[in-house]
């Protein structure tokens, strides 16, 4: 009898464990959930919005028609409310501009001088709203990293005049090459290229130019060339951008070297700026172009739609993932539809897949689920940048933001990288869910790169929301590490921001978008089940704005 009541009573236990795993009553996610997000339901919608159909889904195309179109029927079919009102759309008003430049044409003492190629040897685009722009006889002037940060006793403009003068500035922060300054490896805003036009704009620079070295970018001169050979996309400014440089744009390392030499500067000149206390150098030289624009003006779309929650419906976990991606561009190979499959197919096709595991959970979320497809993210974060300064829910109300941007596509890894790491407690979370699955959280291995300013969850982590961005791990369980990066190398190389970015179910391994995706979505749907907010850590930049915003 006692054996009988023993076995009776430990069945109750297992019976009962089961049932709290299943229902997701421990703050889990339950099983009906988890199976929703699978490699049948990624492949359906990458399918579709990666096809040559949707044109690239470019802001201001048949591709944004078609794009916000399918993900509204999607979000309507799986019963979630409209996110703007009555809407799902939230209007962005941006300004469409193709710029073409003429030849870059360079002159120097002694009637010395050359002219550079567009494309081949530059880039460059006005976001100024008008026909034409002109530079005429521009000094040239090299400002080391181009970066003014008080705490890090960092000026390179430091008693420099660059009105109506072309800064030329190296990418990437001191940190890139001397590991005792700023955060090291790790780049600081400063080192994005954004903050680069945005300081020589504030320096009332009338052209600024980038030097581009591929390490310090962390992509090749193609993915610049690619991006910058098209019409670019801006918010709308009622100044109509006229507060900004003149002329924005890059150069190779080829011709920066050249300009050096033509200036009889030595190209340890760029060694000698990596150091603090760096003083400018006008380079004698004289830059001229005539920039000619086509503008279009017009509203591109965020795509908003919400779960509402079971008890505190007020406050929201918003999961973003931009559905935009660069359109028709440069042939590449006979091609010139850049689909975007990794970038950003696989993450708008999860904001789908997420509302449907959240609709099918046992225990439905207490919170508010919001799901964001963005626009405009590949012009430089628009739609995100857009909607932190237009939220449709109150930011002391959004508990956490979670972004996802380029899956991974090579299987399954023992690791799941933390962008940005030690930046809020939302890693807390992401940690003990990957335990659950067996896998460790590790530290981005490449933070030169820049990855927290390059995804949309930085508008959001600018304006306090505690945000996570995770990226796929290297340490693939297959292949192992080296073959993991290898494959994240050969993609950033040859198919990044490159109509090579296609979608090939036969070569695609879907384990790893399957296992990172059921990962974030056991983040939000223990955010959504608890009552607490997620804080910033000790240290972060935004730790001070959340904290003024929760008053």
């Amino acid at each position: 009898m006692k054996k009988q009541l023993l076995l009776l009573a430990i069945s109750a236990i297992v019976l009962s464990a089961c049932q709290s795993n299943k229902n997701g009553a421990d703050g889990g996610a339950d099983s009906v959930a988890l199976s929703a997000i699978n490699d049948t339901a990624f492949a359906k919608h990458i399918s579709v919005l990666a096809s040559d159909e949707f044109e690239g889904r470019k802001p201001f195309t048949i591709g944004e028609t078609k794009t916000i179109a399918y993900l509204e029927e999607q979000f309507k079919k799986l019963g979630l409310q409209p996110g703007n009102g009555k809407s799902y759309y939230q209007q962005v008003p941006m300004v469409d501009i193709k710029s073409t430049p003429s030849a870059f044409t360079i002159k120097g003492a002694n009637n010395s001088g050359q002219v550079l190629t567009y494309l081949d040897d530059f880039v460059a685009a006005s976001r100024h709203v008008q026909d034409q722009v002109k530079l005429e006889n521009s000094d040239l002037v090299f400002a080391g990293y181009g970066i003014v940060a008080p705490e890090y006793k960092w000026n390179d403009y430091a008693g420099l005049d660059v009105k109506g003068k072309t800064v030329v500035v190296m990418v990437n922060d001191p940190g890139f090459r001397d590991s005792t300054l700023f955060k090291g490896k790790t780049m600081t805003y400063y080192g994005r290229w954004t903050y680069k036009f945005e300081e020589a704009a504030r320096q009332g620079a009338a052209g600024i130019l980038i030097i581009h070295e591929t390490d310090a970018a962390s992509y090749p001169w193609a993915v610049v060339r690619s991006g910058w050979s098209k019409s670019k996309l801006y918010l709308a400014a009622e100044d109509n951008n006229r507060s900004r440089a003149l002329v924005e744009g890059w150069i190779t390392l080829d011709v920066a070297k050249s300009l050096f030499k033509m200036a009889g500067k030595s190209a340890e000149l760029m060694k000698q700026a990596q150091h603090p206390g760096f003083k400018a150098v006008d380079l004698g030289l004289k830059l001229s172009t005539t920039i000619t624009n086509t503008i279009k003006k017009s509203n591109s779309n965020n795509v908003v739609a919400i779960l509402p929650g079971t008890k505190r419906a007020d406050e929201y976990i918003i999961y973003s993932g931009h559905w935009d991606h660069l359109g028709k561009g440069e042939a590449v190979n006979g091609d010139s539809v850049y689909n975007g499959a990794i970038d950003n197919a696989t993450g708008t096709a999860a904001l789908m897949i997420l509302a449907d595991a959240f609709k099918k959970a046992k225990v439905k979320p207490e919170r508010s689920l919001m799901f964001v497809a963005l626009t405009g993210e590949e012009q430089g974060l628009l739609g995100s940048e857009y909607y932190a300064s237009h939220p449709l829910v109150p930011v002391n109300k959004t508990v956490a933001n979670i972004n996802i941007d380029a899956m991974n596509a090579n299987g399954a890894t023992k690791d799941i990288i933390a962008v940005g790491f030690g930046q809020s407690e939302l890693e807390d979370y992401l940690t003990e869910a990957a335990t659950k699955q067996g896998r460790v959280v590790v530290k981005d291995s490449n933070p030169s790169a820049g990855f927290y300013f390059r995804s949309d969850h930085f508008n959001f982590a600018k304006v306090g929301i505690p945000a996570l961005y995770t990226e796929s791990g290297d340490d693939n369980i297959k292949h192992g590490a080296a073959w993991g990066k290898a494959q994240k190398e050969d993609y950033t190389t040859n198919r990044y921001h490159a109509p090579a970015d296609n979608f090939e179910p036969a070569k695609w391994d879907f384990s790893g978008m399957v296992a990172d995706l059921r990962l974030l979505f056991e983040v939000g749907y223990r955010l959504s089940n608890e009552t607490t907010f997620p804080g910033w850590k000790a240290g972060s930049e935004f730790k001070a704005i959340r904290e003024k915003s929760m008053k």
